[in-house]
């Protein structure tokens, strides 16, 4: 099936704010959403099947799910249980934004945020409102409106430092992710010095914190986020030696996700590739699809492979490897 396939049905629901969407894209019958009543139980197993297919990486079962999900939990909000829908819409609205942005639908990545503040605004918890922030600030610098990006998760940061009704681990991980995404931000803008001072933000949050994790099951945060940014960021400023010096502190082994650990190849693999080690670069482009087939598929790996292809001869089978991730069609 195709992406834009995939998608149809989470176009509808995000932009109609309907639950219409073609047969052939209703959830399977196994799923926790499939024909569910909209309980508290029902909705919080499906907050959590997306939470582990987006981990995982498995991208088509996501976008095939999550519209009937989100009419779930709106659903949930006609029986009573306002609060509890709008932060279950407003997650899965997150995460049809975190979907898109994966996909490279960048237009719809800015309804999906949208719809996620609109739900979370409605009578969800300052971290929910926070995160939703966090999406929209995404979907602005997807756009490349850095500075207001910027502006958005780093006020969102401020603000929940000054909200205490929430668990201090979770109001942390929050709002450190807020620093790393805007300093991630500053250095696509080429803003060395604000990039630096935001991940200096984003360093002590996780120092305050004072380990990996995902408190509540949401948000991973920690010391180990903090190194994967500095990765990017470094990257992105142009320091591919300082972004491999990150890299090297990182144990893979210790990340919660497949789409953590490919995400972290695929930083290493640009730069490399930045560096002009094709060897290195092909490695880690391996290693992330070893981790996660579906991650290797964005636009970015697969113009990455193209690229390799002109040292084929020193790299047996990157010519099978870009026409397995579809760099080639």
């Amino acid at each position: 099936m195709r992406r834009r396939d995939l998608l149809a049905g989470l176009t509808t629901t995000a932009v109609l704010g309907t639950t219409s969407w073609p047969e052939d894209l209703l959830p399977h019958r196994d799923a926790p959403s499939a024909g569910a009543e909209p309980t508290r139980k029902s909705v919080r197993a499906a907050l959590a099947a997306s939470r582990r297919e987006f981990g995982a990486c498995r991208y088509d079962a996501l976008a095939r799910a999550l519209p009937a999900r989100i009419a779930l939990a709106q659903a949930l909000g006609r029986q009573g249980a306002a609060e509890e829908s709008a932060s279950a819409v407003a997650e899965l609205y997150n995460t049809a934004t975190r979907l898109c942005i994966k996909l490279g639908e960048d237009g719809l990545a800015a309804v999906t945020a949208d719809r996620a503040l609109t739900a979370a605004l409605s009578g969800a918890g300052a971290l929910t409102i926070a995160e939703a922030h966090r999406m929209v600030s995404s979907s602005w610098r997807r756009q490349g409106h850095y500075a207001r990006a910027t502006e958005v998760a780093v006020t969102a940061a401020r603000q929940l430092a000054d909200d205490r009704a929430a668990p201090e681990a979770e109001r942390l991980s929050v709002q450190g992710n807020l620093y790393a995404t805007a300093a991630y931000t500053a250095a696509k803008q080429g803003d060395r010095h604000t990039a630096r001072e935001l991940i200096s933000e984003a360093e002590a949050t996780a120092t305050r914190l004072g380990r990996d994790g995902q408190p509540g099951g949401t948000t991973f945060f920690g010391p180990s986020q903090v190194l994967l940014h500095r990765i990017s960021i470094s990257h992105l400023l142009g320091d591919c030696g300082l972004a491999v010096e990150h890299a090297r502190r990182v144990d893979v082994t210790r990340l919660p996700s497949p789409e953590r650990r490919a995400r972290y190849w695929i930083d290493v693999a640009r730069a490399f590739d930045q560096w002009a080690k094709p060897d290195r670069t092909y490695q880690a482009l391996l290693a992330a699809e070893r981790a996660a087939p579906q991650e290797v598929r964005r636009g970015s790996v697969r113009t990455m492979a193209t690229g390799l292809l002109r040292h084929d001869r020193a790299l047996p089978g990157v010519l099978t490897f870009a026409v397995r991730i579809g760099a080639l069609n």
